[in-house]
């Protein structure tokens, strides 16, 4: 390793090592004592700091724009997205969206004027975000407030509970208002017209709180269609479902590692992978969301990032998100292959695919097959096939005289150069067909055919080490494209499935000063913009290729910094692109890194699948739990032995498999 880039891996390593009682060095917030999955930030005088985040229900969605201002008070600002209320024109960003910046403590009177003197005492987020504060009455009597933030689960509403405590040792007259402001839209800027959107208090009451009494309320944000029913909701039923929502996403796919942050960021990731699901016209539709993709889908986000882990989460409406989402790729299938479309919007009435062919149909093959052997159910794996074969065939089509497959661009759009034919559309390509074997064999189709598969997957591999095998700034890695001098995030992709042939040195070059940075990997070598699907790809390559010392230290580091930094708790999509908005993908392609990485988990049948375990020398054990995948319910646990590693797979009481392993092996496990 180069001296700077031993300098650069130190200084992360003195970063995210070292905890102290408020959790990693330079971190902001700290993992909650309680046990939970949470995160909270005990503020303190001065402490000033403004985030948002991104919460997420059937038909609302919301980020909370907060923060604490330098005198200690609570800053809060909401802007509530409706996805099924469709705006003019009816594009890719046409969901209703309102901020509302309302002041609900600044309503409300106690012994006779308003509330006095905030001091925020701690925040935090579990899937709800809870602020604790500090007031005065008028008399002087000490009260404190409790803000409950969080969006309905099944209905169009975001929810606000408020619990007001009299900590003092005499009465205090308190008098909170039931206020409400309607806003009708333009019927000209609606595509099923005019909306009603009704932010309210439902308070009204004047009453004494007693010493050590406590008084509660809400406030409440929803929009509906003419027509509809206004919501009439229970605040305490509605914060039931939401916590019930969060803990029921515990109990399964669970993390235990001797990495308390590894371990809460996964718990988190699960949370934001998993929430951002609409019930849309189209069906359950999984949406990146970030105030400007939803009720849509994404041949990137949904087929290629996020589908792929629903089965293993088993959360029911992700997996059914995930066949709603090839089904409508499947509607444009066509006899000429011409492209599909990118991305299939507005409920699934209309398409986007202003980049050309990014590559999708690779994406669509390469997602659609993993999910469905990892899924484990052959009804569905049958609905599936058809589209995986018109994919393979639409990329085989595509072929270059070189033999790599062509496309317009890439998922960046344009953003930066991609060439004529790319790296990551060939490398999903080959992952593609070797998947399409494997699933084309369980379902019986001809031994020809998955044969021709595997020939031409290794057909594609000698011409992606040909066409894009090269010497970049240094490092004896890959060019992103014919033509490209400088090293390139990506450069990541054929490690992530199963491209080993370069693997040194293209980690190496992913964590050298060239790409590197304290936010991960930038997209290009001498730019300044990042996006978290390239590192979150890069970690998960990098343990596939069994470069795990060295790679636990990044995933610490990064986790650390996304789960306890200044923004937090989830991967972000970009910069400065969309202000680090946290899109709910990335947080899928998060727990890749430990399902696929880390434990190495690689599908190859609809009961099956290998499992190459990298155990970080710094962990003793570590165990995935409560695993959805494949049809079953299994866990994995994995132990230091002396003579390797002790490998357990267990189904309820029935001990699957049990062996010692030298490190870096891997283990074929059926389930049947």
């Amino acid at each position: 390793m180069k001296k700077n880039c031993f300098t650069a891996v130190v200084s992360l390593l003195c970063a995210s090592a070292l905890f102290a009682a408020d959790g990693p060095q330079g971190t902001r917030w700290r993992i909650a004592p309680d046990g939970n999955p949470a995160i909270e930030w005990i503020v303190r005088e001065g402490d000033a700091h403004r985030d948002h985040l991104e919460m997420s229900g059937l038909r609302v969605s919301v980020v909370v724009r907060y923060g604490v201002d330098a005198d200690g008070g609570f800053l809060l600002n909401r802007n509530v997205v409706w996805p099924m209320l469709r705006t003019v024109p009816n594009n890719t960003h046409a969901s209703l969206m309102r901020r509302f910046a309302w002041d609900v403590p600044a309503m409300i009177e106690a012994d006779g004027e308003e509330l006095r003197g905030e001091r925020v005492r701690r925040i935090r987020f579990d899937g709800t975000l809870t602020v604790e504060s500090d007031w005065e009455s008028a008399g002087g009597q000490p009260l404190s407030l409790t803000r409950v933030l969080f969006p309905s689960v099944d209905a169009p509403v975001y929810c606000e509970k408020y619990v007001l405590r009299n900590g003092g040792s005499a009465p205090v007259l308190v008098e909170i208002p039931a206020a409400r402001s309607v806003i009708r839209t333009r019927a000209d800027k609606g595509v099923e017209g005019s909306y009603e959107l009704v932010a309210e208090i439902r308070g009204d009451t004047t009453l004494t709180l007693a010493p050590q009494e406590e008084v509660a309320f809400g406030a409440f944000f929803g929009g509906r269609k003419a027509g509809e029913r206004p919501s009439s909701l229970d605040m305490d039923t509605e914060l039931a479902a939401r916590r019930d929502l969060i803990a029921r996403l515990q109990e399964d796919l669970v993390l235990d590692t001797p990495d308390p942050v590894v371990d809460a960021m996964f718990a988190f990731a699960k949370i934001r992978a998993a929430e951002s699901i609409y019930a849309t016209r189209g069906g359950l539709m999984h949406g990146p969301g970030g105030e400007r993709y939803y009720a849509a889908i994404w041949a990137n986000d949904q087929a290629e990032y996020i589908n792929p882990f629903f089965p293993y989460l088993g959360y029911e409406n992700g997996n059914r998100s995930a066949l709603c989402s090839f089904g409508h790729f499947a509607r444009y299938m066509n006899p000429g292959f011409r492209p599909v479309p990118s991305s299939v919007i507005a409920e699934g009435t209309g398409i986007w695919n202003g980049a050309g062919d990014r590559g999708d149909a690779a994406m669509i093959a390469y997602g659609a097959s993993r999910y469905a052997l990892a899924r484990g159910d052959r009804r569905e794996a049958g609905e599936l096939w058809p589209l995986v074969e018109w994919c393979l065939e639409y990329c085989r089509r595509q072929l270059t005289p070189d033999g790599v497959v062509a496309s317009d661009s890439d998922e960046l759009e344009g953003r930066f150069p991609a060439g004529d034919a790319n790296l990551c559309t060939s490398s999903l390509y080959y992952d593609a067909l070797l998947s399409a074997s494997m699933l084309g064999r369980e379902l019986h189709k001809p031994a020809a055919q998955t044969a021709a598969y595997r020939r031409e997957a290794a057909a594609l591999r000698e011409a992606i080490e040909r066409h894009f095998g090269a010497r970049v700034e240094g490092f004896d890695t890959y060019r992103y494209y014919e033509g490209n001098d400088r090293l390139r995030a990506w450069i990541c992709i054929p490690l992530t499935v199963g491209i080993d042939t370069r693997s040194e040195e293209t980690v190496r070059a992913l964590f050298s000063p060239a790409l590197w940075t304290e936010n991960g990997l930038l997209t290009q070598s001498g730019d300044k913009t990042f996006w978290d699907r390239a590192t979150l790809y890069a970690l998960r390559g990098a343990y596939a290729c069994g470069e795990t010392g060295k790679t636990t230290d990044y995933l610490s580091f990064y986790s650390a910094r996304r789960l306890l930094g200044d923004h937090v708790p989830y991967a972000i999509e970009a910069w400065p692109e969309g202000g680090q908005r946290h899109l709910s993908a990335e947080s899928g392609l998060y727990c890749r890194i430990l399902t696929e990485g880390v434990f190495g988990i690689r599908p190859t049948g609809l009961r099956s699948f290998d499992l190459t375990p990298r155990l970080p020398a710094k962990w003793e054990r570590m165990s995935l739990r409560n695993i959805r995948a494949f049809g079953s319910c299994f866990d994995v646990e994995v132990a230091r032995a002396d003579k390797g590693l002790e490998v357990r797979v267990t189904a309820g009481d029935r001990v699957v498999c049990r062996r010692t392993i030298r490190d870096g092996r891997t283990l074929h496990v059926s389930l049947d």
